[in-house]
């Protein structure tokens, strides 16, 4: 079953978020998204648990001519995180992509400095609920969640819409739990799963959470 758009999503992963924080287990929860598909989606959810909204951004790593296809990851300044499966699979090295690695990090840096100030939200000793508009290799999702987990936060929850059974899978050993509302067994892809699924611009991001106020999350 499709979602007909982002935001439908995100109200429905908001719900069953909530079922979760009614029985104790999203205590004191902070919501941030990964930019910029999820940021639409988290805005919902964050709404509906009443909780602060910001976003972490990050950057997939493509196979070279097919940029599309994510075979790693960086966020803020931590070292490049690979799937080493993908990469044994596609012949490539670490050090073949560096120059990937690189143009994803100016993106990453500009994209950072736009969406928001150069503060970290605050997020120690609090359940971190991270939010994304789907699941495919997890590339970006592995990597935000170890860098979130440095952070020491209480609880880590990944939360998606719709993801790839065996991602989704893979996940569980790197948050504390995931919540996906849609395991398709012929996944494909995320847009495949949504009846609107166009692509959310920068301007979008940056309305969504300044409407939000994503300050609240620093507090």
């Amino acid at each position: 079953m499709r979602f007909p758009n982002r935001r439908t999503a995100g109200q429905e992963l908001g719900l069953r978020l909530k079922e979760w924080a009614s029985a104790g287990e999203l205590p004191q929860p902070v919501v941030l998204a990964l930019p910029r598909g999820g940021v639409p989606v988290a805005a919902e959810v964050a709404q509906v648990l009443d909780a602060p909204l910001d976003v972490l951004v990050a950057r997939k790593v493509g196979l070279p001519g097919r940029p599309e296809t994510g075979i790693g990851a960086v966020v803020a300044d931590d070292p490049p995180l690979f799937d080493q499966r993908a990469l044994a699979m596609a012949g490539l090295s670490e050090g073949r992509l560096a120059q990937e690695v690189a143009r994803e990090r100016v993106r990453l840096k500009r994209r950072a400095m736009l969406y928001r100030d150069p503060s970290t939200p605050h997020v120690e000793n609090r359940t971190v609920v991270l939010v994304d508009d789907g699941l495919a290799t997890g590339a970006t999702a592995r990597a935000a969640l170890r860098h979130l987990r440095r952070a020491r936060p209480a609880r880590l929850i990944l939360a998606v819409p719709v993801g790839a059974p065996e991602t989704v899978a893979e996940m569980r050993s790197e948050a504390d739990a995931v919540v996906c509302l849609r395991q398709p067994p012929d996944f494909r892809a995320v847009g495949l799963w949504y009846d609107d699924f166009d692509q959310v611009g920068d301007d979008r991001v940056v309305e969504i959470l300044n409407g939000y106020g994503t300050s609240s999350s620093r507090t």
